[in-house]
């Protein structure tokens, strides 16, 4: 069901500058000079604001030391990845044979702060087949891997990833291995350290990180990303092969990082729920495989849950995880770069290697709305109400999971495929259809330092972006006027008078009534030779629990559907949209009694979808069969979509009894 509440939302008008709405909108005023407190050491950064400002990243990224980048012949090392990040040119994969590059690729805009999350799984293992001289390279498994790569990625996946055991040639104990991926572990330390600026200027951050690649039953995925605090970290990444469930995960880091390192922190990202079958991603943190997809949760693990797993990565190269059309949900806009299918065992390239074979019986491939992070956010509000803690209480990413060792790689009209779940296309679209660039992480924090972001990510101040950069406030609270919008210090008014995207709604006073929420949006500028997009619309998702059932509503709170349209033939934008969004809304359906939650969606016009681009680019006309050379068949594929709408996802606010 739509509806439409009071509202103040407007367009900028070209009286204001960009910079002024900018400025207006981060309410950048210096701060008393304070000594602050790290967990490492550093300077002090020179750009500090008090009231934070939006650092956008990427937490999920994969380099040479990953199984399925290596198989691929990805050369890309964590080095390269931070100078990607960073803004150099860097090689992609497929390389020739004399080991010369043969595509490069560049950020039109550096990120301000990037996680490699390389498999801890297999690190030992590739390290070994890879290094002449280590125990167990010549062994005969070795050998294949050397000579075959790309036909050894199905056997080592089912062995580490589904079996959760290793290889003869890592020993009786699999010490030899693990020994490998201490080698490869203290290199990954390494170059976070050497791409880390910390003096004053402050102009990157690296987080040491790893990935927990948990599949179970037919291919359903459970794998997180691990983020440590600062540089002090245990000597070996838990993998999944020591620890059966999330549950197990978090034990060890506990043991092995917070209570055996001084000053060790850490911090765990689900992703790709939307491949976890029917929701097992968000089943008991308990759950071994599918036979557990039923096992109770308690008040104490719903809390510890809150305490490892504050954000949840909504969209990434495979998909988006928000939503899904139909079913429980009359939203039109779930529709958004969805995967026809609900685990690993659908993807193109890993039927092609023999991995599906190996998945136990024919899966059911149908999508599950139980998958989807609006449905989590629903479930956790419905089990707070039970419990009196929330277990899915998720702040709300996006990254790439790029497995070319290229962070940030998310410009539509710049697409180079990431490899991984992905094809290995030298001719042509680089990437399955299905597939996108992947999108962004924003943190809302004080400054570009580890301990400022990852406090961001722990109270869960950060949006995700389908792959653009608009600048998005969200505010809640018992007061927020409507005149809001017109305040010179939107922000500052925003936390004196309410909490922002991430936090919990005061308790209710005996003369509050109604929750009021205010949101403020920015266009992405873009760079000189590719402008961002404007702004069509920003609403409001609520999502309550009512009768022991929860419910949904989606509300537009500024701007509209409007006439923005793409001419298909050159990618040209036509149509008119807003630089600046803003609206405050009052729900005026609110029951005291009602767990709830409420989180922005922010859309921009439509553009060309990324494979459209290159249609584009190749001359490809579809009525003129001469026109669509190798490579470009999909080009006029019924699946091909070739409009997008870009946008970005608020973390929730929460109101509990």
């Amino acid at each position: 069901m739509w509806r439409t509440r009071w509202q103040d939302g407007s367009g900028a008008g070209g009286q204001a500058s960009f910079f002024v709405l900018i400025a207006a909108l981060l309410s950048l005023s210096a701060p008393e000079s304070t000594a602050r407190e790290y967990s490492e050491t550093r300077e002090e950064c020179n750009q500090y604001e008090s009231s934070r400002q939006p650092f956008f990243g990427d937490t999920h990224v994969h380099t040479v030391y990953s199984f399925d980048a290596n198989g691929q012949d990805t050369r890309n090392t964590p080095r390269d990845a931070y100078r990607f990040a960073r803004g150099e040119r860097v090689g992609l994969q497929p390389y020739a044979p004399d080991g010369t590059a043969q595509r490069t690729a560049q950020l039109r805009r550096p990120l301000d702060f990037t996680v490699l999350s390389d498999h801890a799984e297999l690190l030992g293992e590739i390290r070994t087949c890879s290094t002449p001289g280590s125990p167990g390279y010549e062994s005969d498994l070795c050998w294949i891997y050397q000579n075959f790569r790309p036909s050894t990625f199905g056997f080592f996946a089912v062995r580490s990833l589904m079996m959760r055991t290793r290889f003869g040639f890592c020993g009786p104990d699999g010490s030899l291995c693990r020994d490998q991926a201490r080698i490869v572990w203290a290199d990954i330390q390494a170059a976070a350290e050497e791409a880390y600026d910390r003096t004053a200027q402050c102009s990157f951050t690296s987080f040491v990180g790893y990935e927990w690649t948990a599949s179970v039953g037919n291919g359903e995925n459970l794998h997180r990303n691990v983020v440590f605090r600062n540089e002090r970290v245990p000597n070996l990444p838990p993998s999944w092969v020591e620890t059966p469930s999330a549950y197990d995960l978090w034990a060890h880091l506990q043991s092995d990082c917070v209570e055996g390192i001084e000053g060790c922190d850490a911090l765990t990202i689900p992703h790709n729920s939307n491949i976890s079958g029917p929701g097992l991603m968000f089943a008991s943190a308990k759950l071994t495989g599918p036979q557990d997809i039923d096992v109770s949760v308690d008040r104490k693990e719903a809390e510890l849950r809150q305490r490892w797993e504050p954000l949840v990565e909504i969209m990434q190269h495979k998909g988006d995880s928000e939503c899904l059309p139909g079913r429980d949900t009359k939203d039109e806009l779930c529709g958004f770069e969805k995967l026809s299918y609900n685990s690993f065992a659908g993807v193109g390239r890993i039927a092609s290697t023999g991995l599906a074979g190996n998945l136990s019986g024919a899966p059911d491939l149908t999508p599950d709305p139980r998958a989807m992070v609006r449905g989590a956010l629903k479930k956790g509000v419905l089990l707070e109400s039970e419990l009196g803690a929330n277990p899915l209480k998720f702040g709300i990413i996006a990254s790439t999971d790029t497995h070319l060792g290229t962070p940030g790689l998310v410009a539509e009209d710049d697409a180079k495929g990431h490899g991984g779940a992905g094809s290995r296309k030298t001719v042509g679209l680089p990437d399955d259809l299905e597939f996108n660039p992947g999108g962004l992480a924003v943190l809302w924090a004080e400054e570009n330092a580890r301990d400022s972001l990852f406090a961001a990510m722990q109270r869960r101040e950060a949006y995700g972006t389908s792959g653009t950069r608009p600048i998005v406030r969200f505010f809640g609270g018992w007061g927020l006027d409507k005149s809001l919008c017109k305040a010179d210090d939107f922000a500052a008014l925003g936390y004196e008078q309410g909490v922002p995207m991430g936090g919990d709604l005061p308790v209710r006073g005996e003369k509050d009534k109604d929750p009021s929420f205010a949101i403020w949006a920015l266009q992405d500028p873009g760079t000189d030779g590719a402008p961002g997009t404007p702004l069509q619309r920003i609403q409001i998702v609520k999502g309550w629990v009512e009768k022991g059932e929860t419910h949904e509503l989606v509300i537009d709170v500024a701007g509209g559907r409007n006439r923005a349209s793409i001419d298909l033939e050159t990618c040209e934008p036509k149509g008119e949209g807003a630089t600046q969004l803003c609206g405050v809304w009052r729900d005026r359906d609110f029951e005291p009694g009602q767990n709830a939650f409420y989180y922005a969606r922010v859309l921009e016009n439509p553009s060309c979808r990324w494979s459209q681009h290159l249609c584009v680019d190749a001359g490809v006309n579809c009525k003129d069969p001469s026109t669509i050379t190798a490579g470009y068949e999909a080009c006029c594929s019924p699946r091909h979509e070739p409009v997008i709408q870009e946008r970005a996802w608020t973390s929730p606010i929460w109101y509990t009894p």
